[in-house]
């Protein structure tokens, strides 16, 4: 079986795009894995499925690098939404986008895109994580050792640790312990933010499922909600992430909204059959 693909990318957050209006092709978590092997297949952090919706004007399906199911991504919907209004399928500049999050409201600006990300979860059930009330700046033992750690969802869990030096930080060790610790029981997304001064964080994140990846979307949101809930930024942020940057407003009705780039890379056909992408020879 072949299916048709657009490669996107966001900041170097890069995705598999595989328009499936006709019907979901229902995927095997060993077919994503695959598909977004470097060496094996296309290559991606994620997979995105593009499909109707009964309550929005369309819905996405998140896949993330290891074959699991993502509830949200900042920047695949970003993507999605660039792809939908470089065909003409968008019926405007406003779209509302079905995902396992809710509906999200991507908004098309030239060549940028703008989305309401809704307002983030705060409460320790909610995100979810093991610990109760909100958890801002809380002193805890997690990932193997004492971290001060700031958790909130953006349609997605994160765990938003500030450090001081983020290029010595041994991002590959520490963020798989922590995105795999008992104390959030859907795992987690994990940021490491630098404040450089009230309006400008940088940032790398450990995403859940695909390692450290060039951008995050969701994780520039939290990092961005993160900082002002301690104190340390205002509302409005430009996040310096390794593959560019993303302007986050946390606005004072709660809602976030978050403005970056979204861009088409090639198309392809691709054989997912049995077989497909092994080595041969």
């Amino acid at each position: 079986m072949k299916i048709r693909f657009t490669k996107m990318q966001g900041l170097g957050n890069d995705f598999i795009l595989v328009d499936a209006r006709e019907g979901d092709p229902a995927l095997a978590p060993e077919t994503v894995r695959r598909l977004c092997d470097r060496r094996l297949g296309v290559g991606a952090d994620g997979l995105l499925l593009l499909l109707p919706s009964a309550s929005a004007d369309w819905r996405m399906r998140v896949f993330n690098a290891d074959g699991g199911e993502a509830e949200m991504c900042g920047n695949g919907v970003r993507c999605l939404a660039s792809y939908l209004g470089r065909r003409g399928l968008a019926g405007g500049e406003e779209l509302a986008i079905e995902t396992a999050a809710g509906i999200i409201r991507p908004r098309i600006e030239g060549e940028t895109v703008t989305v309401d990300m809704g307002r983030p979860v705060l409460d320790g059930e909610g995100i979810p994580c093991r610990l109760a009330g909100r958890i801002v700046g809380r002193e805890v033992e997690v990932g193997g050792a004492a971290r001060r750690i700031t958790c909130l969802s953006m349609g997605n869990p994160h765990c938003v640790l500030f450090v001081d030096d983020l290029d010595g930080c041994p991002v590959a060790t520490i963020g798989p312990r922590i995105e795999h610790d008992p104390l959030f029981p859907n795992r987690v997304n994990v940021g490491f933010a630098r404040v450089r001064s009230p309006r400008r964080i940088e940032l790398r994140v450990w995403e859940r499922g695909a390692g450290e990846t060039a951008a995050c979307g969701t994780g520039a949101c939290a990092a961005a909600v993160a900082g002002s809930l301690n104190g340390l930024t205002e509302r409005a942020v430009t996040v310096r992430l390794p593959g560019g940057e993303l302007a986050v407003r946390y606005a004072d009705d709660g809602r976030v909204f978050m403005t970056g780039p979204a861009e088409e890379v090639f198309t392809g056909e691709i054989d997912i059959g049995p077989g497909a992408g092994e080595r041969r020879g």
